[in-house]
C-alpha cells in the first residue's frame, strides 16, 4: 500500500534540475515531524511548511500495488516530446518508495528523481537523488546528485556535510527572496542574504532559490 497525499504536474523550482517539467508525487507521512501543528515544538524539523498529512489532496489517494501508483502518476504526463520525470518527496519519500515502484516507473519511461532528508537507506534505482539534511537528524547516505541544505539551520551548517560526496551542492535560504528589508518577515530577506554571502566565501556552494513560489506555481 502506498499513501500519496497529493501528485501533480509542474516545472522543478529549485537545485540543479531547476525548470524542469515533473510530476510531483508527494507521499504522506514523516520521520521528523508528525506534521500536526499541536507537535511541531517536538519537531525535529520544526520549520517544515508542507502539508503531507493524510491522502486527501489533489490527485492524492491510496494505492495497492506500485503499478496502480505508475500508472497514476503516468496519467499526469502530457502526451508530448521528452522524458517523463517523476520527483517523489514528502513528508519523507524513503519511508515508502521501494525497488518495485522505482521499477513500475523505469518501465512507464520514467526517470526517478527523490527528495529526501537522508535518515534512511535509498533503494536501488534511483536516478536523480537530492538530500536536504534536517536539523541534528543523523545522515546515513553517503552519495547522492545534489545536496540540498536550507539555510540557516543552527544544527545543520553547511560545514558538517563537508564529507557527503555530491555532484551539486546548493543552499536553499529558509524563506522566500521577495521578502521586504523591514516589518515581520525582514529576517526571511535576511536569510537569504545570509546564504549569498556564504556562497560567495564558499564557492563550492551555490545558491538556489524556490523559483516556483517566486513566479506563483505550484
Amino acid at each position: 500500500m502506498y499513501r500519496v497525499k497529493e501528485a501533480f504536474y509542474t516545472l522543478q523550482g529549485e537545485g540543479a534540475q531547476a525548470g524542469r517539467a515533473a510530476v510531483f508525487c508527494r507521499f504522506s507521512k514523516c520521520n521528523l515531524w508528525t506534521g500536526r501543528e499541536k507537535d511541531r515544538a517536538l519537531a525535529v524539523c520544526d520549520f517544515c511548511d508542507t502539508d503531507f498529512v493524510g491522502t486527501d489532496g489533489q490527485n492524492g489517494g491510496r494505492f495497492e500495488t506500485a503499478d496502480a501508483l505508475a500508472d497514476h502518476i503516468r496519467s499526469l504526463w502530457p502526451d508530448a516530446p521528452g522524458r517523463p520525470y517523476v520527483v517523489c518527496t514528502g513528508g519523507e519519500p524513503l519511508l515508502q518508495l521501494d525497488e518495485p515502484l522505482i521499477e513500475a516507473f523505469h518501465r512507464r519511461g520514467f526517470e526517478v528523481g527523490v527528495e529526501t532528508n537522508g535518515t534512511l537507506p535509498a533503494p536501488q534505482g534511483i536516478d536523480w537523488l537530492c538530500v536536504s539534511p534536517k536539523a541534528d537528524a543523523p545522515v546515513v547516505i553517503e552519495r547522492c546528485d545534489e545536496l540540498k541544505l536550507v539555510y540557516p539551520q543552527p544544527k545543520a551548517m553547511p560545514e558538517r556535510f563537508q564529507n557527503l560526496a555530491a555532484s551539486h551542492y546548493f543552499l536553499s535560504p529558509m524563506a522566500s527572496p521577495s521578502a521586504p528589508e523591514s516589518g515581520p518577515d525582514a529576517i526571511k530577506q535576511s536569510n537569504t542574504r545570509k546564504a549569498t554571502n556564504y556562497c560567495l566565501a564558499n564557492p563550492r556552494w551555490r545558491l538556489t532559490l524556490q523559483m516556483h513560489k517566486i513566479i506563483g506555481i505550484d
